[in-house]
């Protein structure tokens, strides 16, 4: 029998190693962020209500990171989305990501967000785990909207 995958809400003790997990997710992404960036998500996972992060162990050892928040919907009660979710490389296919997945949704529905939600790119090796544990809506396209800062506001 394997190892029991324990979850727990983040704690200051955490620091460390949840960075280098957070760094993990983020050069596999090939993200780059700034030091203060990850202090100030660092703070906001500990301090803000709505914004969450929770550690995955093994053997008393931190191998996974989720985080996420909650908010309200138009149409339904709040929703809560999965912002980020990775698991050391080490460990996968161990249970890890679906522990974290299960944790945080029934979080989510003790806290009154019971419609949980994510994202991920097309070709990510972890769409064999989300198609099990999630429902693909097919023919969805997400759209993001970001300013282009070198263009003045237009004006009707």
């Amino acid at each position: 029998m394997g190892a029991v995958v324990e979850i727990s809400p983040l704690a200051e003790a955490d620091r460390v190693r949840w960075e280098a997990l957070a760094r993990g997710k983020d050069t596999y992404f090939e993200v780059e962020r700034s030091d203060d960036s990850y202090e100030r998500t660092w703070r906001r996972l500990l301090d803000d209500e709505r914004i969450r992060g929770v550690a995955a162990r093994l053997d008393g050892r931190m191998v996974g990171i989720a985080h996420y928040l909650f908010h309200a919907s138009v149409w339904y009660d709040g929703k809560c989305y999965l912002a980020d979710l990775f698991v050391d490389a080490e460990v996968r296919r161990r249970g890890v990501a679906t522990a974290l997945i299960e944790w945080v949704a029934r979080d989510a529905e003790e806290h009154g967000f019971p419609r949980l939600y994510w994202n991920t790119l097309e070709d990510a090796p972890a769409r064999a785990l989300y198609d099990k544990v999630g429902k693909f809506h097919e023919g969805f396209i997400l759209y993001t909207y970001q300013p282009d800062a070198n263009q003045g506001s237009s004006r009707l």
